[in-house]
Formats: C-alpha cells, sequence, structure tokens
C-alpha cells in the first residue's frame, strides 16, 4: 500500500482571512462534499467565488446561466459566480462526422450494449474538442479570476469536478441494472468496462473527473506567480472505517470511476514533484443523491458511530438513533455492518494493489441486501441515519481539507473515519 497515506491527526487551523480567497471550480448542486469546505471559508470571512458547468439549450446548446438561474447559484454559493460555461467532458460535441457521442446511441436497446460498435477516431475528435472547448472557457474564467483577487492575498483552489457518465439515455438503465442488479439481472462490471460503451465512459470519467484537474492547474500558473496559491482536490480510493474495532481499508465495489480517480492523484503527484501544493483528499463513502446509483456504497458509512462514539461525539450518536424503528438501536447498525464487512464475500476482493475491483454475482446480492436490511431499520424511509453520518462526514472533511490546505503536506491523503471524528470532536 505505497501509496496509501491516511491522515492521522487534525492539522491545526487555516491563517486564511478575510481578503483570501476561495474558487470553486465546479458547481453546487443541492448538498455535498464541496459544502463543508465553503462554510470554512465562510466562517473565516474568505471572499468566495465560484463557477458553473452552464446549460444545455433544447437544441444542445451549451450557454451561460441566464439571470434567474444565476441569482439561485450565487444564492447556493454564498459568493460570486464567473458566468462562463465549464461543462467539462465530450459526449455532447460533435465528431468529423457532425455527430456527438450522445447521437451514436440512436436506436440501441440496454440489451445491445455488448454489440455496439464505436469510431474511435471520431469519438477522440470530440474529446480534442471538448479539451478544447473547456481550455478556452477556463482561460477566460481565470482571467477573470485574477481581477477579483486583492493583491497580497492567498487564493485555494478547489476542485469538484466528478463523473462523466454520457448523457445518452441508454447508459442509466446498463448502469442501474449493472450498479443494482440481481440473479437474472446482474449485469458484469468487467464485460461492460471492456466493452467500447464502457470504454467510452472510461475516457469519459477520465476527461471529467481527473484531467480537469490538470487543465486547472496548467491554466492558474499565472496566479501562483502573483499569489499563495493551493489546490485541493476530492477523490476516493477506499476508506478506513471500524472493522472488528481496527481501522482497516475497505472500497465500495464496483467502481467504475476508480481508474479515474487513481489518474486525479496521479495528477496531484506530478504537480507536487514540481513545487506546486496540489492536494487530492480522499474523502469516505456516503450517501446523496448523486451516489444513489450506487446503492450499498453506505453500507461502510455506519461503522463512522463507532468512530463517533470513540472520540465522545455523541450528539450525532443520538441523532442516529432517533431515527431506528422501536426496539432497534445503534449497535444493532454496527453488528450487521460489521458482519457485512468482514464477509468473505466482500473481503475476498479486498485489495488496494488492484483497485478497484469489478463485481460479482453472490458479492453484489450479498451487498444490495445488506443494504436494504440496513435501511429497513429507520423508523421512515425518508428520514435516515445514513443522512445524518454523510453530513457529519461533509462538515468533517471540509474542516479537515480546509485547514490540511493550508500548509499541505502530501499530494495524497485519505480521509478515513477516524481522523473525521476526531474534528469533529474538537468542534
Amino acid at each position: 500500500m505505497s501509496r496509501y497515506h491516511a491522515m492521522k491527526e487534525v492539522p491545526a487551523c487555516a491563517g486564511y482571512k478575510e481578503g483570501d480567497v476561495l474558487f470553486l471550480c465546479g458547481e453546487l448542486f443541492g448538498r455535498g462534499y464541496a459544502n463543508g469546505i465553503v462554510d470554512e471559508a465562510r466562517a473565516k470571512g474568505m471572499t468566495i467565488i465560484g463557477a458553473t458547468v452552464g446549460r444545455r439549450d433544447a437544441d444542445g446548446t451549451l450557454r451561460p446561466l441566464n439571470a434567474e438561474e444565476l441569482a439561485t447559484a450565487e444564492a447556493g454559493l454564498g459568493g460570486t459566480i464567473i458566468n462562463i460555461p465549464l461543462e467539462a467532458g465530450f459526449d455532447m460535441e460533435p465528431g468529423k462526422d457532425g455527430i456527438a457521442p450522445v447521437d451514436r446511441f440512436k436506436g440501441v436497446k440496454p440489451d445491445d450494449w455488448a454489440s455496439v460498435k464505436l469510431d474511435q477516431a471520431e469519438l477522440e475528435y470530440s474529446k480534442q474538442r471538448g479539451t478544447e472547448r473547456f481550455c478556452n472557457n477556463l482561460a477566460a474564467v481565470v482571467a477573470e479570476l485574477e481581477k477579483m483577487i486583492p493583491a497580497g492575498s492567498k487564493l485555494l483552489v478547489v476542485h469538484t469536478m466528478a463523473g462523466g457518465i454520457p448523457r445518452a439515455r441508454v447508459f442509466m438503465p446498463i448502469l442501474n441494472k449493472l450498479f443494482k442488479g440481481q440473479g437474472d439481472r446482474f449485469l458484469s462490471s468487467e464485460a461492460f468496462w471492456n466493452s467500447d460503451m464502457g470504454k467510452l465512459c472510461d475516457a469519459s470519467f477520465n476527461e471529467v473527473t481527473a484531467d480537469t484537474f490538470r487543465y486547472l492547474i496548467d491554466a492558474t500558473a499565472g496566479l501562483r506567480k502573483n499569489h499563495d496559491t493551493h489546490y485541493a482536490a476530492y477523490g476516493y480510493h477506499g476508506t478506513g472505517v471500524i472493522i472488528d474495532g481496527v481501522i482497516t481499508w475497505q472500497s465500495y465495489t464496483p467502481y467504475l470511476q476508480g481508474w479515474a480517480k487513481i489518474r486525479l492523484e496521479d495528477i496531484a503527484i506530478e504537480a507536487w514533484e514540481k513545487g506546486i501544493k496540489a492536494t487530492v483528499y480522499n474523502c469516505p463513502e456516503i450517501l446523496t443523491n448523486s451516489s444513489a446509483l450506487f446503492l450499498g456504497v453506505e453500507n461502510s458509512l455506519y461503522p463512522l458511530m463507532g468512530s463517533l462514539r470513540a472520540e465522545g461525539v455523541q450528539s450525532v450518536v443520538d441523532e442516529c438513533q432517533a431515527l431506528l424503528r422501536e426496539g432497534t438501536t445503534v449497535d444493532d447498525l454496527l453488528e450487521i455492518a460489521n458482519t457485512y464487512l468482514t464477509s468473505e464475500l466482500v473481503t475476498s476482493t479486498r485489495d488496494f494493489e488492484s483497485w478497484p475491483q469489478h463485481n460479482k454475482p453472490e458479492q453484489q446480492e450479498y451487498m444490495l441486501n445488506t443494504s436494504a436490511e440496513l435501511i429497513s431499520m429507520n423508523a421512515d424511509q425518508k428520514d435516515i441515519v445514513c443522512a445524518v453520518l454523510s453530513r457529519a462526514v461533509f462538515q468533517g472533511v471540509g474542516s479537515l481539507m480546509f485547514n490540511s490546505s493550508w500548509d499541505p503536506q502530501a499530494p495524497v491523503f485519505w480521509l478515513n473515519h477516524d481522523v473525521i471524528a476526531k474534528t469533529l470532536a474538537k468542534g
């Protein structure tokens, strides 16, 4: 586990102050990881500046936000948004033949995924066009950003871009089957990943999740000359959670974005070697709207209650207990989660060096059944323990990333349950 580098201690409070700037490269949609670091910056009186992915009109044209959209987005951010579209990826960029990748699936049914053949040269052309558009717009965003940063102020650049599932309708039923299918509905992630549709996902994930970080670091080289500039990005590469009483690395399977997340780490390591303070923070599993596709990912969130209890953060544990069905306790959830995490079906694919792993029928069925069992222990299926724990993770991760970024010590950190509980205990 040569790359594995867990943050063990809570970093000292960051020295950011009023006049310093946080630039969020990405867009906030609802509550998610990025809210935590934005809240920290706001508490320090920093100026918060954000970006937007823009919007697509009905004819597919990418445009800036209109006045109403901009007002809503700025209210959600609590800062100013530079209104130049920073949509990443290439799925809607026409190829040489005028056809965009999303339009190459017209008439394709979900069950046809293995037989789909895509012209790789056309996809590469679309990819180059998408990269060119993104980098041109990013240069324009950075030019505006430069005008907004006071002389002598520090700059924290936060990369939040992730995902990249092509927006052709046929993908979601396939991916739902891949991540949630059992029995006859099981779909091998390895078989899909090796298909032309899987290879398109791979290229798209790399471009959106990872390569945008490199483009961002390159585009802001001029800012580094005039401002003390640090970079933070959100990664995922498994998490250390309590298993049989010991913090142990584990991961959700199958995490197809994993290869792109490793590429994201590589970019930070390359930057670090050039003297650029860029750090990827690998964050724990959570359950949000965007992670709902990965049902079962939250099975390893429950042990956080054990870490919180160990650090005396009883208020969050009590809040979780209050949401459970009568006669059910937090200890019941912890026991089921531990049984799951120690099962041979789960441990047989737990290998850091060969991460990410592909799914297997029995492993996926067990994961999904455990997920359903744990969620059913909530009194109200719409008000669940995972939401409380996810909010705690957002807060803890936000604090750790923000304070660590003031004087970053490494290009990659794992933010495991123990250090999240420690930072929440400090308030």
